[in-house]
């Protein structure tokens, strides 16, 4: 299988005149861009260890339906699987302008949401984290056993973390379950990432996430009382503070520290023999461009598209109030390259 098809040609993002810088690039189409509005079904799955997770479907439109729906384990159609970033889930904006084109393409789409990101908190004593390929396995494979179509995955931010490290992991074995992957603005050194939201503006994304996360943890104890320390907790300034008392040791890592390096998905990418794209903004506050890998250090099947602007999870277009249209199009352009019979 071809990594990289001369036919995939991404178009060349410029940011709006009027979303001058990366800051301004990352929070207007986080809170203020138009989200579409699309219709998702809600399964409930139980995990192996005795847990749960919630998984939308995407609802294809009255006027999409004109044949009945063909029998679970008989589906042709490309499915894509989205992996949601941090706090994030199926009403996150990229995840509703993603799964619009899916719509568009006739496809079918799927957001497995990661523990305690559905609305409900989960039941275990642990939550989820940007290592956790052992659970984006699962559900993969879980998929898998039930389409007969190409499966397509992505992820953004976290959950492009997640998947990388699953590729990278699994090596070819990942071929047998996903045809072709994509990471947007994924944190690939979660080191320079966490110092990076450490200070100066980018505090504000942090007390962003500390808001849920310390909420969330607030109810785990509540669970699960001494699973943690609850004052240390509350006391974190920054993610690596939160991280090194509630994530870390709940996951299996020794410390922030061990986390970081450990579930970093950077020093993994020469093994990942998916085709792979992965996009990031060189100017995404979240992770610095001087830490981004360049072709020397990823393999022959990952395709590197890193544009001078974009934010996080950004990368809004057209005149104001603009558009959130880039990131979706370059991503079902990339996989349109691995349908059996591509257009």
């Amino acid at each position: 299988m071809t990594a990289r098809p001369a036919t995939f040609l991404p178009l060349d993002y410029r940011a709006p005149r009027w979303l001058p810088d990366a800051h301004s690039q990352t929070i207007y189409p986080a809170l203020l861009g138009r989200r579409p509005s699309v219709e998702f079904r809600r399964e409930t799955w139980d995990t192996p260890d005795g847990d749960f997770v919630d998984v939308d479907w995407l609802v294809a439109p009255p006027a999409a339906q004109k044949a009945p729906p063909a029998p679970e384990g008989l589906v042709e159609t490309p499915l894509v699987v989205l992996f949601h970033g941090l706090e994030g889930g199926s009403g996150s904006h990229y995840a509703r302008t993603l799964m619009r084109d899916v719509q568009a393409q006739g496809w079918r789409g799927v957001i497995p949401h990661f523990r305690s990101c559905s609305g409900r908190m989960n039941r275990a004593p642990r939550f989820y984290h940007s290592g956790d390929s052992t659970e984006v396995d699962w559900m993969l494979r879980r998929l898998r056993a039930n389409t007969s179509g190409p499966i397509f995955a992505a992820g953004v931010s976290l959950g492009g973390n997640v998947l990388l490290r699953w590729l990278g992991e699994r090596e070819g074995h990942a071929a047998q379950v996903v045809s072709a992957a994509c990471a947007i603005s994924a944190p690939l050194d979660l080191r320079a990432g966490g110092l990076a939201l450490s200070h100066g503006f980018n505090m504000v994304y942090t007390r962003n996430f500390l808001g849920t996360l310390k909420k969330k943890a607030l109810a785990k104890l509540d669970q699960y009382p001494g699973l943690y320390d609850r004052d240390r907790m509350m006391a974190a300034r920054d993610l690596g503070e939160f991280d090194h008392v509630v994530t870390a040791p709940l996951h299996g890592y020794r410390s922030a520290f061990d986390y970081y390096t450990r579930a970093s998905s950077k020093p993994i990418l020469p093994a990942i023999e998916v085709p792979t794209l992965v996009i990031n903004a060189r100017n995404d506050p979240f992770q610095p461009a001087h830490v981004l890998p360049g072709d020397d250090d990823v393999g022959q099947h990952v395709r590197l598209l890193q544009p001078a602007h974009g934010g996080h999870v950004g990368f809004m277009s057209g005149p104001f109030p603009g558009g959130m249209t880039w990131m979706p199009h370059t991503v079902i352009d990339y996989f349109r390259q691995f349908l059996p019979n591509p257009a």
